[in-house]
């Protein structure tokens, strides 16, 4: 089988990582459409998100790509 269940464990932290970025992602809005709410600039939507997402796609490239060793 060309994933291992090392590699599967990798694709599930992976996935986990990425919808944690997309958690940090959420919010900002605004209430009132008037006004403008300066709140969906801040560091973790504009920076910390994407890196965090970002690192869930490399751990799904490794788990897919990478040559584990059997214990066996």
């Amino acid at each position: 089988m060309p994933i291992t269940p090392q590699g599967l464990k990798y694709l599930l932290v992976g996935l986990i990582v990425m919808v944690a970025g997309y958690i940090l992602m959420m919010g900002g809005g605004s209430d009132d459409p008037q006004v403008f709410n300066w709140a969906m600039f801040d560091f973790r939507r504009m920076v910390a998100a994407p890196v965090v997402i970002i690192l869930g796609i490399v751990i799904e490239v490794v788990a897919i790509m990478g040559m584990f060793k059997n214990k066996e």
